[in-house]
């Protein structure tokens, strides 16, 4: 018995060091682990274990490190000398793309158009109208592909684009869509020819912490059509009525269609992505010299995760909101940002900026509402705007500032986009488009509530309490 309790001693002490000494991590998250495994000795021992790392498993970075090392640049040796790819981008915002290309690699890519599709309907309607024209290959990931009216219009759109000889390549995310994985529509996808792959598979349950972290997941959600015409947003594949969380719907989401060279890196980074998961060259996609007819706004992919640094995504973001100069409005349905992101917040707000952001009134994750309001107190006191959207879950990630630059894309303000999914942005500078997405968070906003400090002051001590409970574990959520 006293053999068992050194052995167990020894595992709670090692555990203890290692969440002290776990390098790329901010003080507030070693400080919560530390708590977690001090106060729930047992318990935390195993949280930690199982949630405490963000490790992907030995085998896919190596995976993912190869796969990289073999590609071939973003611009063709053959186009390299075409300075519209690579545009003198405005003086105000040429940092914030340098922070960008710092991520991935990726320069800005000039020569781009684009339009903020309606509504979701309409998104997967003018995306299947783009499937079914194709004529040399559809390329699409998904984190959430259901078995629904506009998940399965999806699938007849590649079928048929398949039937007529266009290459379809096909992913989604192992946990988000493993009900379609599973169904009798996957497999005739397979049947028709079309190349399906499965992102971050996740094997034996048991077996699987051993191996790498289970909640990793891969939250893109990219279309590549003929390696000129790419979707960016927020939404998966699925209607607004979002069936398997139907209380919360309409789930409300914002995708852009892009044509131009842009596409070619959300090409890169779909092949990175299906070339991890299934042992096929796709290198020759990425060689294809550039179409003519260039002329539009520059743009930039920034795809994030687990193989990048950590403080990736934190870091654009904070980039864009020092940049901000008259206003800063912001919309995300998760938000537990860390420290030096609620320091740029506050800070956009003190300097004279207006800024907002747009919550969701209702949450689907309670756990992140509450550690969201947390915050709501220090936002407020800077002068940041905090609104509550009524119309259904604001699903919709966008960032724009001044009227001039927007960041649209997969990835939430809150750790789990941070430090474990994979993410894909796209940030741009266009007037006329951002006004457009400008156009649709003032739509948001005419849905919404306005929080102010003395509403917060009348949550009650419980209620002030596991907020702020929740917010001190966001570190560990």
């Amino acid at each position: 018995m006293l053999l068992v309790s050194i052995v167990l001693s020894l595992i709670w002490l090692a555990v203890l060091v290692r969440a002290i000494l776990r390098p790329h991590r901010q003080p507030a998250s070693r400080v919560a682990w530390v708590l977690v495994i001090v106060l729930l000795p047992g318990l935390g021992v195993i949280v930690y274990f199982l949630l405490g790392e963000t490790n992907i498993g030995r085998k896919r970075v190596a995976r993912f490190r190869s796969v990289i090392g073999t590609l071939p640049p973003s611009i063709p040796v053959s186009d390299q000398g075409d300075s519209r790819l690579t545009p003198a981008v405005p003086e105000q915002c040429a940092h914030l793309f340098k922070v960008g290309e710092s991520v991935n690699g990726f320069k800005p890519f000039g020569g781009n158009s684009a339009y903020l599709t309606e509504n979701s309907n309409a998104a997967i309607d003018t995306l299947v109208a783009d499937m079914d024209a194709a004529q040399d290959h559809i390329h699409l990931v998904f984190y959430i592909w259901l078995q629904d009216n506009n998940g399965l219009k999806v699938v007849a759109a590649l079928k048929r684009a398949a039937a007529r000889g266009v290459t379809c390549r096909a992913m989604a995310d192992a946990l988000g869509s493993r009900d379609m994985i599973r169904s009798g529509s996957w497999k005739e996808m397979q049947q028709a020819g079309v190349h399906v792959a499965v992102a971050l598979p996740i094997g034996n349950l048991l077996l699987r912490p051993l191996l790498g972290r289970i909640d990793l997941r891969n939250h893109r959600k990219i279309v590549v059509i003929d390696d000129w015409i790419t979707y960016c947003g927020s939404q998966n594949c699925a209607d607004p009525e979002f069936r398997v969380k139907p209380k919360y719907a309409p789930w409300v989401d914002a995708v852009m269609r892009f044509e131009g060279p842009i596409a070619r890196q959300n090409q890169y980074v779909f092949v990175s992505d299906w070339m991890i998961a299934v042992d096929e060259d796709l290198g020759d996609y990425l060689k294809l010299p550039f179409r003519d007819g260039l002329g539009g706004f520059p743009a930039q992919v920034i795809a994030t995760g687990p193989t990048v640094r950590n403080s990736a995504m934190p870091e654009v973001f904070e980039s864009l909101m020092y940049a901000a100069r008259n206003q800063l409005l912001i919309t995300t349905p998760y938000f537990v940002p860390n420290e030096s992101m609620m320091a740029a917040l506050c800070a956009a707000a003190n300097r004279g900026v207006d800024t907002t952001i747009v919550f969701p009134a209702r949450n689907d994750s309670w756990i992140v509402a509450a550690a969201s309001r947390s915050y709501y107190r220090d936002l407020l006191s800077a002068g940041v705007k905090i609104r509550e959207f009524h119309g259904g879950l604001l699903h919709t990630k966008s960032l724009t500032i001044d009227d001039d630059i927007t960041l649209i894309g997969s990835a939430n303000m809150d750790r789990r986009s941070f430090d474990l999914n994979f993410e894909n942005n796209i940030l741009f500078q266009d007037k006329a488009l951002t006004t457009s997405m400008r156009e649709r968070q003032e739509q948001y906003l005419a849905s919404c509530t306005a929080v102010g400090l003395a509403d917060v002051e009348e949550w009650s001590i419980g209620h002030r309490f596991l907020n702020n409970l929740l917010g001190m574990l966001g570190p560990v959520l």
